[in-house]
């Protein structure tokens, strides 16, 4: 008990309880605004009209009208489509052949190219489902007329030319919402910076000072200290995705009073593993380097810009100690699902390990350094006898 009041007395003068809420909460306010109508809904394109006809303008004014797609501009000449994508004034470029209309009239196919700038995919969101949609529409329609023609009636012709239709639905995250993969996951990492920061200078921290084994050998009263910046930071982070959702629209439906659970959880762990991998270090000043091994994973292997599934298994395993892996997999299931506390009793069991075995480290070195030091203090008595 007396190492947790030294320790929220040492916080308390310090900048990090300032830090840990301020960055997270900045990085949500700003992020969030700007990228809270993130959904590009008109793209810039460019169509070539080669037929310039009646039926071209008309499919012209439907891709205009698409949400997804605006026409910045139609050429009546065959133009090199490399050209008009090189200043960025459009995300992609539209080619209507010549004599569309005439084949269509003749019952003829006829190909709609379309080229596409992929070097920002973010601009393509849409495009693509959105000219797909204009072609199966134009298609059925002409389908259906002509066999309207021959007497066939309407639901005959749907039957015939369409005989399943796709009807689908986006969950979750509907709109593809950057509020809901990149920004959280930014925040996530400027808490987890600051948090390994100051936790795993904990140790040399008291070290230096000559604390560290000041009040015994028990690896409960380093391990105490721990509590102070998991309670801080679970608090931060709460903070921090409400202010998301109300500033950024973002999808979270988890009640806080039980999503504060796995949040206080992730902190903790999150905490002693930062302390078991900064014990050793000789001052605080070394600590931010061996970071590294907690901060560069977590940004690339936990599903922060790209998910899991993407990456081969042997990174997918490397994730497995990492405490954000797990929180962003309660974020997703209980943020976004809205799934139960009890659904994920692995990812709360994998926390309790990774818990469990930085304690048990931080346990072990301590003990060496205790041996040390009682090895040290034989020495000197020794030495000290043999003087006398």
């Amino acid at each position: 008990m007396k190492s947790l009041i030294e320790e929220w007395k040492y916080i308390a003068g310090s900048k990090y309880v300032i830090a840990i809420f301020i960055a997270p909460l900045i990085a949500a306010l700003f992020f969030g605004f700007m990228f809270s109508k993130n959904q590009i809904n008109k793209s810039p394109v460019v169509v070539i009209d080669e037929d310039h006809s009646a039926y071209s303008r008309e499919l012209t004014a439907k891709i205009n009208a698409s949400q997804y797609m605006k026409v910045t501009n139609v050429f009546p000449n065959p133009m090199d489509p490399e050209t008009l994508l090189s200043n960025e004034k459009a995300v992609a470029v539209i080619v209507l052949p010549s004599q569309l209309e005439l084949r269509k009239l003749q019952g003829l196919s006829s190909n709609i190219g379309i080229l596409m700038d992929n070097s920002m995919p973010s601009g393509l969101t849409g495009i693509r489902t959105a000219i797909q949609e204009i072609i199966t529409t134009e298609n059925m329609t002409h389908s259906m007329t002509r066999l309207a023609l021959q007497g066939v009636d309407p639901e005959t012709s749907k039957g015939l030319i369409a005989p399943l239709s796709l009807q689908q639905r986006m969950l979750f995250n509907p709109t593809t919402s950057f509020i809901s993969t990149m920004v959280i996951g930014f925040v996530n990492i400027v808490a987890l910076m600051l948090t390994i920061g100051a936790a795993g200078s904990i140790a040399p921290r008291l070290r230096k000072e000559g604390k560290l084994l000041e009040s015994g050998f028990s690896p409960l009263q380093l391990w105490v200290r721990s509590v102070p910046y998991a309670v801080l930071t679970a608090i931060s982070l709460l903070l921090s995705y409400g202010l998301l959702k109300q500033v950024g629209n973002m999808r979270f439906v988890a009640e806080p009073y039980l999503f504060i659970v796995p949040l206080l959880l992730y902190s903790l762990a999150l905490s002693l593993l930062a302390m078991f991998i900064g014990y050793s270090a000789k001052d605080a000043s070394k600590v931010s380097s061996r970071m590294s091994v907690i901060l560069y994973p977590s940004f690339l292997v936990t599903g922060i810009q790209l998910t899991p599934l993407a990456l081969p298994t042997f990174f997918q395993v490397t994730a497995w100690p990492l405490p954000m892996n797990w929180l962003n997999r309660f974020i997703r299931g209980m943020g976004y699902r809205g799934g139960t506390l009890t659904a994920y009793g692995l990812e709360i069991g994998a926390l309790l390990i990774i818990i469990g075995a930085a304690s048990l480290f931080i346990g072990l070195l301590m003990l060496r350094e205790a041996r040390k030091v009682n090895a040290i203090v034989e020495q000197n008595t020794i030495i000290g006898g043999e003087i006398y």
